[in-house]
């Protein structure tokens, strides 16, 4: 890869957007103006690491030089010496720099509905749901994004047996989006007299919400029905016709609604959900077909695979995809997560680089 030539070209078409966004008409079609901004702001990050990058190679020149022409013993040294850093930090911004130029996957901007599931282990199984979505909702918390329940079916020991969920705010699928998959947790239930620990696994999945642009769902491919909410609780449990069941004819696709008191709500929701799988159905086919020919960033995605161990004796948690583990399970249980999303997106990235180039290579 010739980095350079690649870094002009990005130059031209930085220049070329930062005119676009300058037009006053361009602002009249969001959805335009929205990959505009993206694109140009992505590359703005860009722009500056490229200046760093020419700045940083008119001085190995300009050392080079020095050293071969210079008469004077000690200029000659100080520029030896500044020629040796600079040739030590040249691979740490090319790297820096190789990743920056990866553009950012548009899904990245969009809001999500993450549904968690009990697995194996029964009540504890329930009881980790509870505590992954309090994980969750502090994480979002912390961003500032704002989260919704979408539905839920609460155990009669305190948890889930399922749970969803929309969380909306910025780079909220970008941040997330490696978090589906089982997640296995190994501690003592408050229920065990013996102390001996139990294995659980609870299934997530991390759907990207979709827009009624991107998914258009025909009235005729969806069966409505409506029904009296079950669950423990409640007034209108059992006395009115509030929840709604949606099935879409052509996939097969079932989503049921219950947690409001309105039907209409319930409708709503419902919708919000079905247009968020059938958007991951088609993303997943996407993401197979461009993958046949690659090995997958991180994990394939599928919610049978066994992603991450929370192990609370040892106050461990451990991503299996990325081998990395933190012997700080309290702290990550709070929300704070960063560490562990962070490097999880550095490597997709870097899989992500390395996948590029040799496909570059073979072309």
């Amino acid at each position: 890869m010739d980095l350079l030539k690649k870094l002009e070209d990005c130059k031209k078409r930085f220049d070329e957007l930062s005119a676009r966004v300058m037009d006053p008409n361009l602002v009249k079609d969001v959805e335009k103006y929205k990959d505009v901004m993206r694109e140009h702001g992505h590359l703005s990050e860009l722009m500056e690491l490229y200046g760093e990058y020419k700045k940083m190679l008119d001085g190995i020149e300009s050392d080079t030089e020095l050293i071969t022409n210079e008469d004077d013993h000690d200029l000659k040294e100080m520029a030896r010496e500044e020629l040796k850093s600079l040739e030590e930090q040249k691979p740490l911004l090319e790297e820096k720099i190789k990743l920056q130029l990866i553009p950012p996957d548009p899904l990245d901007e969009k809001n999500i509905i993450v549904e968690i599931r009990n697995g194996v282990g029964g009540d504890e199984a329930s009881l980790f749901v509870a505590d992954l979505y309090e994980m969750y909702a502090r994480f979002a918390e912390m961003k500032g994004w704002k989260y919704e329940i979408m539905n839920s079916t609460p155990t009669e020991v305190g948890g889930y047996k399922e749970i969803s969920f929309s969380l909306s705010g910025k780079f909220v699928y970008g941040t997330l989006r490696w978090e589906g998959g089982v997640h296995r947790v190994q501690r003592v239930p408050a229920t065990e007299a013996q102390g001996r620990i139990h294995t659980s696994t609870v299934t997530v999945a991390v759907l990207p919400e979709a827009s009624e642009t991107d998914i258009v769902i025909k009235p005729e491919d969806v069966r409505i029905d409506v029904m009296r909410a079950g669950g423990p609780g409640g007034q209108c449990v059992n006395t009115t016709d509030s929840a709604v069941r949606l099935t879409h004819i052509p996939t097969g696709l079932v989503v049921i609604q219950q947690d409001e008191k309105s039907q209409i709500k319930n409708k709503a929701k419902a919708f919000r959900v079905l247009r968020a799988r059938l958007f991951d159905l088609e993303e997943s086919k996407k993401r197979a077909e461009r993958d046949a020919a690659r090995k997958s960033m991180v994990g394939s995605g599928d919610r049978s695979e066994r992603i991450r161990t929370y192990n609370f004796p040892q106050n461990r948690v451990t991503d299996h995809r990325i081998n990395l583990t933190l012997y700080k399970l309290d702290q990550f249980m709070l929300g704070y997560m960063d560490e562990m999303l962070d490097a999880l997106n550095v490597y997709a990235k870097e899989e992500q680089l390395k996948a590029d180039v040799s496909e570059l290579e073979h072309d």
